[in-house]
């Protein structure tokens, strides 16, 4: 299967992928905010892993299994804690749990280089695993699940992803950002702002909980940060000379490539509503 794979253009790839992985995410989401939950821990430990994996092929030696562990800690609490089947007291089990990293590391006798790898271990929690946690509470906030608000805001990345792709490709002669990824161009980030723009009308029309505006601010969001934050991991990739992050996702690589930009978007959507919703 996957030498059939490997002998198809790259948007072949990614139209199979898309086939067979994007009816299963939203099946998850709208299923039951539990189902959503266990799904977006289970991306954010996979891409977790996948970026100490990396950081491993650079010589250093972050704690992946426990910092993975960690992770999922942080995307189980914003779920039992937002749903009111726990406390907002039980954040506070963060506080040892990554203090533990410290001790952990003061026992790795081989570790020639333990608070660089200390530092690269919550990095991991922070870059990857907090994001998704921020998802799942934006996903139920109010204590009320709203899997319309997740659905929307991927489709919006989607969208963008898409529409910089087919511009980019097409039409693309202007260079985005050249020293850290040169194939992305203005055009493919135009592009990617209409398919966007296009997304939040339909949004606007047909997903009553936000208002109109807020849908068009969230896409503006999306379409800023997601194109930052592919660059942010185009410079993580650079720095370890490699292309993809992986190869679990035909035509994407791996799983830090497709969820790039839903990484530093979140952040910025999440404060946004809490602000002004």
């Amino acid at each position: 299967m996957k030498q059939r794979l490997a002998k198809m253009s790259n948007l072949q790839q990614r139209v199979i992928a898309a086939v067979a992985g994007v009816p299963f995410i939203l099946f998850m989401i709208l299923y039951a905010d539990w189902t959503f939950a266990l799904l977006f821990t289970l991306i954010s430990a996979l891409t977790q892993r996948e970026f100490y994996r990396l950081l491993g092929l650079d010589g250093f030696e972050p704690l992946t299994a426990y910092g993975t562990l960690v992770g999922c800690l942080v995307c189980g609490l914003a779920y039992f804690v937002e749903t009111g089947m726990m406390g907002t007291g039980n954040y506070f089990l963060l506080c040892p749990a990554t203090s533990m990293i410290f001790l952990i590391k003061l026992y790795k006798k081989r570790d020639m280089k333990p608070f660089t790898n200390i530092g690269f271990t919550f990095l991991g929690i922070i870059y990857v695993a907090m994001p998704f946690a921020l998802l799942i509470i934006l996903a139920l906030r109010g204590g009320t699940y709203h899997p319309t608000i997740i659905v929307g805001c991927l489709l919006l990345l989607w969208a963008s992803d898409i529409g910089a792709y087919f511009a980019g490709t097409h039409f693309g002669r202007r260079k985005l950002f050249e020293r850290v990824s040169p194939k992305k161009s203005w055009e493919g980030a135009l592009g990617g702002a209409a398919a966007a723009a296009l997304i939040a009308l339909g949004l606007a029309y047909f997903a009553p909980e936000l208002r109109p505006w807020q849908w068009y601010c969230v896409g503006g969001i999306i379409v800023v940060t997601g194109t930052y934050g592919d660059l942010v991991e185009s410079l993580f990739k650079r720095s370890i000379a490699i292309k993809d992050s992986g190869s679990s996702i035909p035509g994407h690589g791996g799983f830090l490539d497709r969820f790039d930009g839903l990484l530093l978007a979140a952040p910025f959507i999440i404060t946004f509503l809490k602000l002004f919703a």
